[in-house]
């Protein structure tokens, strides 16, 4: 089980290394498109890019941001309850964040499916959209692991 968590923690941070990238590249081409403007030649299709690699820098990043516990709790409330009930809230917390996510990877994939069948581009530069979906539901599916994972852990500790 652990060296299957290793892999998937060395994919999680290649994720988040790709969605690094693409913020790196939508700050340079934002600072290309100012310049360029100022010069009278805007960089075409900045705002359709930089919308397309937000995209990607949020929804790549979730399953590592879980992984590393960076990201906002109410633990204040959980400090109350005993440790067999924080195991219980835990889990059950995490149980209803699967099933969330499941839901959100599966109407993410109907989307890309929608979107490749129809053709849709971006307008100026014609970029297509389906491959964005697919990839945030692959990463809504990856979150899921990462939750089992904590569900895992949680019972874990609870018992040691």
């Amino acid at each position: 089980m652990e060296g299957l968590f290793t892999v998937f923690e060395k994919f999680t941070k290649f994720l988040n290394g790709i969605g690094a990238v693409a913020l790196t590249f939508m700050m340079c081409l934002t600072v290309a498109d100012v310049l360029g403007r100022a010069g009278g030649h805007p960089v075409i299709g900045t705002y359709e890019i930089v919308s397309l690699s937000l995209t990607l820098v949020i929804g790549l990043g979730i399953p590592r941001v879980s992984l590393d516990r960076a990201h906002v709790q109410m633990e204040f409330v959980l400090e109350k309850f005993s440790p067999r009930n924080q195991a219980i809230m835990n889990t059950f917390t995490r149980v209803l964040c699967i099933i969330l996510f499941i839901f959100a990877g599966y109407h993410l994939f109907g989307l890309g499916n929608e979107l490749h069948t129809s053709g849709d581009v971006t307008p100026t530069i014609r970029l297509p959209y389906y491959p964005l979906p697919y990839a945030i539901g692959v990463c809504c599916f990856l979150e899921c692991f990462v939750f089992v994972h904590d569900i895992v852990k949680i019972w874990r500790v609870s018992h040691d």
